[in-house]
């Protein structure tokens, strides 16, 4: 697909993206779907690694076509001054700047926030790192899974009597993204209620909003998620532990298994919906027992409901269990595979995958985007681009002619 003009409701903010892998460059993923500019510096050698993960078309992740969509690729080497050269004059022009290099990377660059705000006061920069920009942990390396196990999440995630499990995804890293969404968004409303964009001009000249860096750690943004875990301790000294496939203190709401080995999720916590939960399954003693009638009384008999949900699921097919559970109107689901997914009436009927082509005409499904403007939505224009497709556009932009842009390749710089 080829470039067309932005629009949505981020038309015309620029974003430079400095990062590689999954946290910088799914925060300006998002930016990109809803219309921003979105330029990706990638190194001249291979570019993002990403580019090589898990399952390939022609040499190149199909994770990339999602994660990069809408983007710009430009390529330079940071280890050559000119490569620095064009990422300073590109940050300058930016709104946004999203980086995930470990702290005191770009300062060496000479585009460390400090020194470009010294410049343009209304830099906006997103820095997304294992551990923030201050701390003793600061220098770490910091990865995804890090953030999970330092942040709560994994310590809570599996079976009380086996060790920790992660999500099969990389979660850490895609809620610390979003947390770079949310704090992008919120500095722009400042810096355009404060000015708006810096007009170029240094000195008496120069009229800009307030800038500012969003400093976004991967283990906070997953301990930002981790709900009643702090009030629980310091109040109670309760330390939450694994529970399963159960949510802990909120019962009934658990994976139980049915009669053909599927699984299921039932979540009848609800005083009311509990009720109708026990009637639903021939449980009238239950559904009538007034110790049971809110979660606190349920709570110390969490054992005996979940195995009388589990004896009536193991006697039936998911199907049967399913048809019964929604009649009675209690929150009920299926655990869902990609291949459920993208059979299922509810996911066709919100238009949850986007039908594309790769360059060779090959059709290629992309999920949709969100959330969902009505007025505003995002799109996909193009797929992730080729490694440096957009130098030229973008350098001459910058005021680069051809001769100079074809010294550069020449000299290994872009």
């Amino acid at each position: 697909m080829q470039a067309t003009p932005s629009s949505g409701p981020l038309a015309g903010i620029k974003v430079l993206e400095l990062g590689t892998l999954i946290a910088g460059p799914f925060c300006s993923r998002m930016l990109a779907e809803f219309g921003a500019d979105v330029i990706k510096i990638e190194s001249p050698d291979g570019g993002d690694p990403i580019r090589q993960w898990r399952v390939l078309k022609d040499g190149t992740s199909l994770w990339w076509t999602v994660q990069s969509r809408n983007k710009k690729s430009v390529t330079l080497n940071m280890k050559d001054a000119r490569g620095q050269d064009i990422a300073r004059r590109l940050a300058l022009e930016a709104d946004i700047i999203i980086e995930n290099y470990r702290p005191g990377v770009l300062e060496k660059w000479g585009i460390g926030y400090e020194a470009l705000k010294a410049i343009n006061p209304a830099t906006i920069m997103v820095r997304l790192s294992g551990y923030g920009q201050t701390g003793p942990m600061k220098d770490l390396p910091g990865f995804g899974a890090i953030g999970e196990s330092m942040g709560g999440l994994r310590y809570v995630s599996g079976h009380p009597d086996r060790p920790p499990v992660r999500v099969g995804i990389s979660i850490g890293d895609s809620v610390a993204a979003l947390h770079g969404v949310i704090g992008a968004m919120m500095a722009l409303r400042h810096r355009d209620a404060t000015g708006g964009r810096w007009n170029g001009r240094q000195g008496g000249d120069c009229v800009a909003g307030q800038g500012q860096m969003v400093d976004v750690a991967l283990y906070e943004s997953v301990f930002n998620m981790m709900e009643s875990l702090v009030p629980e301790y310091d109040h109670a000294g309760v330390v939450r532990e694994r529970t399963g496939g159960a949510l802990p203190g909120i019962v009934p709401s658990n994976t139980y298994t049915t009669g053909d080995g599927e699984n299921i999720v039932i979540a009848g916590n609800g005083d009311a919906i509990f009720k109708r939960l026990m009637l639903a399954i021939g449980r009238d003693d239950m559904a009538n027992d007034l110790e049971l009638a809110r979660n606190d009384g349920r709570v110390p008999r969490t054992a005996e409901i979940d195995e009388a949900i589990q004896s009536w699921c193991a006697a039936r097919t998911i199907d049967e269990a399913l048809a019964v559970l929604k009649a009675a109107d209690v929150p009920v689901g299926k655990i869902y595979s990609v291949r459920d997914m993208m059979s299922d009436p509810q996911f066709l009927a919100r238009r949850m995958f986007e039908q594309h082509s790769f360059a060779d005409g090959t059709p290629i499904k992309l999920p949709a985007i969100t959330p969902k403007l009505s007025e505003t939505p995002g799109e996909t224009k193009w797929l992730g681009p080729q490694l440096g497709e957009h130098n030229a556009e973008v350098l001459r932009t910058l005021g680069y002619d051809d001769e100079h842009i074809t010294q550069l390749k020449r000299d290994g710089v872009i």
